[in-house]
């Protein structure tokens, strides 16, 4: 999955960085909108079932982020555990995670996630961060309509996108 940094041209991307842009649903971080229901256990966003992952050896820790209405309140939650507590393969496995969690969002909410995705077309997807180079992509300063990243995320978006379009 990894392909090494990318600049994206933003005019000619599906972008999004803040929740309530066109495309702001697509992240992590877009809260009540996209609750999951995973084996009958509500989960109020996806970024809480993200980081409740890293922990599977420890049922309470889980538990506590999973109990965050908040996106951004289950990540904090999250971090002070990370260097103690996370799963030693994590970094092997987060990719495969956050594409798991991000089929989760897709099959809980196939109508308003389908067709989000689909309202992007065939451009790609792009996360901006302030920082993250890895899940998203970061405006280049000299040049702010232009961003640098791995943009993992995005990568995983239009392969979900691709799912869809081609129903595998």
């Amino acid at each position: 999955m990894m392909n090494g940094l990318k600049v994206y041209d933003l005019s000619q991307v599906a972008s999004f960085q803040k929740t309530d842009e066109e495309f702001g649903g697509l992240s992590n971080m877009k809260g009540k909108i996209f609750p999951l229901r995973v084996n009958g256990l509500l989960i109020h966003t996806s970024e809480a079932l993200y980081q409740a992952c890293r922990f599977p050896d420890f049922p309470e820790i889980q538990k506590a982020i999973l109990a965050e209405a908040s996106p951004m309140a289950a990540k904090m939650k999250a971090k002070k555990f990370r260097k103690t507590h996370t799963r030693q393969d994590f970094e092997d496995v987060k990719v495969e995670i956050m594409r798991w969690c991000l089929r989760l969002k897709l099959a809980n909410h196939p109508q308003a996630m389908g067709s989000l995705l689909l309202r992007t077309g065939s451009r790609e997807i792009v996360e901006i961060s302030h920082k993250d180079k890895f899940w998203g992509a970061v405006r280049k300063k000299e040049n702010p309509q232009m961003a640098e990243g791995e943009n993992v995320l995005g990568l995983l978006l239009m392969d979900l996108r691709n799912s869809i379009v081609t129903g595998k």
